[in-house]
């Protein structure tokens, strides 16, 4: 998925708080990272000779577009000289919305998105409504006797 939202913020403390406060609203830590020279995250897992050249190639694949390449180089800048960058995943509108809340509450020197309008909500474990924990637990009053014919019985 690639709706994504960044916000800079001019020190790590700032940068901090707003993490910790998307954390308190429920977003997972696998959809929020926290970019600084100190902490690279994500960025210090790409390759590349300096660590300003791995903060540009890291925000390069989350702002791909021509227009926003020139984003790439300022937020790295801004990194070098004590910034700190803040990126969410949000998943649909509500969190969209949730996000740029907190975000903006944390007065960041920018907020940039990227691709909000193409999301779609993503189905976590199943297209049904059935819960799939109900195939595992034996229940004396299902038809199915066994495991496969619970998890292809036809609702």
């Amino acid at each position: 998925m690639s709706a994504v939202m960044t916000a800079m913020f001019d020190d790590w403390g700032a940068a901090e708080r707003v993490l910790v406060d998307l954390f308190r609203d429920g977003f997972p830590t696998d959809r929020v990272d926290l970019t600084s020279d100190g902490e690279p995250g994500r960025a210090g897992l790409a390759p590349a000779g300096s660590a300003h050249d791995r903060f540009v190639r890291h925000f390069r694949a989350i702002f791909p577009l021509q227009d926003e390449l020139p984003l790439a180089e300022r937020f790295a800048e801004q990194i070098e000289h004590g910034g700190a960058a803040v990126t969410v995943h949000p998943r649909g509108a509500l969190e969209t919305m949730r996000a740029h809340v907190i975000l903006a509450r944390g007065r960041p020197l920018a907020l940039v998105e990227h691709d909000l309008a193409n999301q779609s909500l993503e189905h976590a474990a199943s297209l049904r409504e059935t819960p799939w924990i109900r195939h595992f637990l034996l229940e004396s009053h299902h038809p199915a006797d066994c495991i496969y014919c619970r998890l292809f019985e036809r609702e």
